[in-house]
């Protein structure tokens, strides 16, 4: 594909087109690397997105994913980072409060990439927040969300977006979201059981 004459005016467009161009009726590792290869060479070696952040563009679009080969070459892509300690085992969603503590972490993370500033760290501290929203919203499809693991998932994957949509309110928000009637009547004191685990 490194001769083709790509129509598209921007990366967004340009991923589209080389998905289409591969036809394919599922998207996972192979058809992620081949994207990735025809965006570093139209936009340079820091234009990829992370695999997680391409396959959520992709079934927005109607793209069927591969769930497990996209997280594992996520996972892969991430470990070769030199940000990689900061971000190992950041994200863990193993109960709500290990979620919110998890996001504070995050939140420190992104002040001092702000103050730094470091454009890399920030985008890799938006697209683990993503790529952990993902994986809750996975598992609560994966459990149900009429089952208590599916409903605790669903609930970390809202926090995750809060947190995306608003840091500097997340604190106060999510203090009176564990304060609500609705949620003390939901999940009781807060924090998960044993089963709602991630999968590492």
């Amino acid at each position: 594909m490194k001769d083709h004459n790509w129509k598209a005016r921007n990366k967004t467009d340009l991923i589209i087109e080389v998905w289409e161009k591969l036809d394919c009726e599922s998207v996972g590792a192979a058809e992620l690397k081949a994207i990735e290869t025809v965006v570093t060479e139209c936009y340079g070696e820091n234009a990829a997105d992370t695999p997680m952040i391409v396959a959520r563009l992709l079934a927005d679009e109607g793209a069927v994913l591969r769930h497990p080969e996209i997280l594992e070459l996520d996972v892969r892509q991430r470990l070769n980072s030199p940000y990689d300690a900061m971000f190992r085992n950041l994200l863990r969603l193993t109960d709500l409060d290990e979620v919110e503590r998890s996001l504070r972490h995050l939140e420190n993370l992104r002040k001092k990439f702000v103050s730094g500033p470091d454009g890399e760290g920030l985008r890799l501290v938006k697209e683990a927040a993503i790529s952990a929203k993902e994986r809750a919203r996975h598992r609560a499809e994966e459990a149900g969300q009429d089952t208590k693991d599916g409903s605790e998932f669903a609930e970390a994957a809202e926090w995750i977006t809060i947190w995306l949509q608003s840091p500097e309110v997340f604190e106060s928000w999510v203090l009176a979201r564990r304060n609500s009637a609705s949620f003390r009547e939901q999940f009781g004191g807060g924090s998960g059981n044993a089963a709602f685990q991630e999968e590492e």
